[in-house]
């Protein structure tokens, strides 16, 4: 359930409706907006909404039936925006996270965050840890790579977004990472994501290849629950019957949760399509449809490259995307 505080309660009040709802063994959730202070009492315990509602200060207590409830409109009305070194995500604020798929070299890497960094780009992305569906494909270079990518994104004072794949690896992703993906095949990983909600970094959580729009938001309720209020989701396409793409990307996806829950969404147009001469219009019907953000693999030579080249974008393509995006955005009243 949901209590709403009048416009003038006091802290004292605030902290008298937690410690009330608490003894009943509800975990409390504060989020304080412009004119009111909400308080999310989250469990399955069953409590007399009316003896909350005669607390001091107490305006309305509302029962959420739906079964997310930090990540709902209802709990948080505004825009939540997550700031990653002083880029915005969210409330109009386009993000632009590219850079390879996979972190090969440090060269690699190094000539790739030049030319973005050059272009604009200030969240810089590459996988360390990469999960393959054959055994046998190149599955990154560990702690090293990024190691690679944090010391390059230093370079060009960017930050760093890169996958993680399980609890064991958290402690070691905080070191070297600003924004933990989560990525896919994960997306229903419960313990890493209850993990993830103990930690106070920006977690990215990618949509499941088969994952409906209630079952991604559930998965970013876990890690709210825990804690963390800094969730971006990211919509990267859905496995349909269509095969002349890698996914269908659900463009709808945008605007549907958008109007339910607070929380920022990117968009994946690379790894929705797979295919190279796709991500530029794609990435256009994200930006027209209102996503607070892209995440756009690019690399410094994809033809070459050892995992998912085909889908990548070379660094002068990015630039002529990027310079198209911006003019978009302005018409959307969106800003990168």
């Amino acid at each position: 359930m949901l209590i709403v505080m009048q416009e003038n309660a006091s802290e004292a009040a605030i902290e008298n409706v937690i410690k009330f709802i608490k003894q009943f063994g509800f975990d409390a959730h504060v989020s304080k907006g412009e004119a009111h202070t909400v308080i999310g009492a989250v469990g399955s315990k069953m409590i007399d909404k009316r003896d909350i509602e005669l607390l001091d200060g107490v305006k309305e207590v509302i029962r959420i039936s739906s079964p997310y409830k930090l990540v709902s409109r209802v709990f948080k009305e505004e825009d939540t925006v997550i700031d990653v070194k002083g880029t915005k995500i969210g409330d109009g604020h386009i993000g632009m996270i590219a850079g390879p798929c996979t972190v090969e070299t440090y060269d690699q890497m190094e000539a790739t965050a030049e030319k973005l960094n050059d272009y604009g780009v200030k969240i810089l992305r590459g996988g360390a840890f990469k999960p393959r569906t054959s055994p046998y494909s190149f599955q990154g270079l560990g702690e090293e790579g990024l190691k690679i990518l944090k010391e390059v994104a230093d370079k060009y004072n960017m930050a760093v977004t890169s996958e993680v794949m399980e609890v064991s690896q958290i402690p070691m992703f905080i070191k070297y990472v600003d924004i933990l993906q989560v990525g896919a095949r994960n997306m229903q990983n419960f313990n890493l994501l209850k993990s993830l909600g103990e930690i106070r970094k920006p977690v990215l959580l990618k949509r499941g290849l088969s994952a409906t729009i209630e079952e991604w938001l559930m998965s970013a309720e876990y890690i709210m629950a825990g804690g963390n209020r800094e969730v971006i989701l990211c919509e990267r396409g859905i496995r349909t019957f269509e095969h002349m793409t890698r996914n269908t990307l659900d463009i709808s996806a945008i605007p549907v949760v958008q109007k339910i829950s607070h929380l920022p969404v990117v968009v994946d147009p690379s790894h929705a399509t797979g295919l190279r001469d796709k991500v530029a219009p794609m990435s256009k019907a994200a930006v027209a449809a209102g996503a607070d953000g892209l995440i756009i693999e690019v690399h410094n030579s994809p033809e070459t490259a050892v995992c998912d080249g085909a889908q990548s974008l070379y660094p002068e393509q990015f630039k002529e995307l990027f310079t198209d995006l911006k003019a978009l955005a302005a018409v959307v009243k969106k800003t990168f």
